[in-house]
């Protein structure tokens, strides 16, 4: 994959596509419980008569039984709620009534299929622990720029999430990702599903301008396919062309470090003649993997924490400034930096690789 061509790979969350069973941070999954109104005000069922807790029963209702517990029958209508909201879902589906965005990206089945399905794989497996979400802009297009490692891209993945579920301004991540992603089967078909697109100028600069995060992990194939002995190590980050991309649309571009994907395949060889013959950048031998099969694909359940670092301005340079060798190089060693320095120092700070 040349330079000139992708940018190297390594999702706007939906704005009024939610379903209504989709999760959202910060308010309940229920609404108040059958029966009540306002908050403060408990309103009669006129069906239930006494059963339902009417002031004037008293202590026991007509028949002698105690009266129901407040709030009672809100967990079997909340139930009810979540069964047709997924029955709702299930029409949309088969009648083909959703959207999708011009790179395919489909929000509400990322709201409430994907993202359901990647989350306990972040908050159980990998326990990720989130920094500095709020360094990344409320509004408007920017660009994060992350490590890459692991032998396969989680750690792009687990960054999504990662914004997905605690962005205030509940954002989405777009990623860009290497065209082999896009050839493999199943794998093309989730990925646009999820906002990802091909990792090269044009595509970025087109969700950039239309207000979009989006991720690049500039060191590609080099970053996770790199042996376990140079873990940490930021490998080369191209020629600079997320920082031209910035620039030309004038987004701030978010550091981010993360340390915990290093472990979860250890590398410690590469066989190249089985990377040729199916078509892939390398091999991975790992402890684990080919030696006990499927269960060997299973990564290591190491410990994951994720840093956003403060935004570096781009809005303040000139409109050629894109096509400046010179200041690309600077930007880019600068974002580059940022990153190695806050690795080591998460490096430091953590306690074991599992804990």
């Amino acid at each position: 994959m040349a330079d000139a061509k992708v940018i190297p790979f390594d999702d706007d969350r939906s704005r009024g596509s939610r379903g209504a069973g989709s999760r959202r941070r910060g308010s309940s999954a229920e609404s108040a419980p059958v029966g009540e109104g306002p908050v403060g005000e408990v309103q009669p069922l006129p069906v239930r008569g006494a059963a339902a807790g009417a002031p004037a029963a008293g202590p026991d209702g007509p028949s002698g039984d105690p009266p129901a517990a407040e709030g009672g029958g809100g967990e079997d209508g909340g139930l009810e709620r979540r069964v047709a909201a997924g029955l709702s879902f299930l029409r949309r589906r088969l009648t083909g009534d959703y959207e999708v965005d011009d790179f395919g990206y489909d929000a509400e089945l990322t709201d409430q299929v994907l993202m359901s399905l990647l989350r306990p794989v972040y908050e159980k497996y990998f326990r990720v622990e989130v920094k500095g979400v709020e360094n990344i802009p409320a509004r408007g297009g920017a660009l994060i720029v992350a490590n890459h490692s692991g032998t396969l891209p989680l750690d792009g993945l687990m960054m999504q999430v990662a914004v997905h579920d605690h962005h205030p301004a509940d954002r989405h991540l777009r990623l860009l990702a290497a065209d082999l992603v896009f050839v493999l089967p199943v794998v093309n078909e989730l990925a646009r599903k999820l906002g990802h697109t091909l990792a090269c100028a044009e595509d970025a600069e087109r969700l950039l301008a239309q207000g979009e995060l989006v991720g690049v992990m500039p060191e590609g194939f080099k970053g996770i396919g790199k042996p376990f002995g140079e873990r940490y190590k930021l490998q080369r980050f191209g020629r600079g062309g997320f920082v031209s991309t910035a620039l030309r649309q004038g987004v701030p571009i978010v550091p981010c470090s993360i340390v915990g994907a290093e472990e979860i395949y250890p590398m410690i060889g590469n066989s190249k003649t089985l990377a040729r013959l199916l078509g892939f950048p390398y091999f991975p031998l790992t402890p684990t993997f080919p030696w006990l099969g499927p269960l060997g694909a299973v990564p290591l359940p190491t410990k994951w924490t994720i840093q956003f670092g403060e935004p570096i301005p781009t809005d303040g340079y000139a409109p050629e400034a894109a096509e400046d060798p010179v200041l690309m190089f600077n930007l880019t060693d600068q974002v580059r930096e940022q990153i190695q320095h806050t690795l080591y120092k998460l490096l430091v700070q953590r306690r074991s690789v599992f804990f």
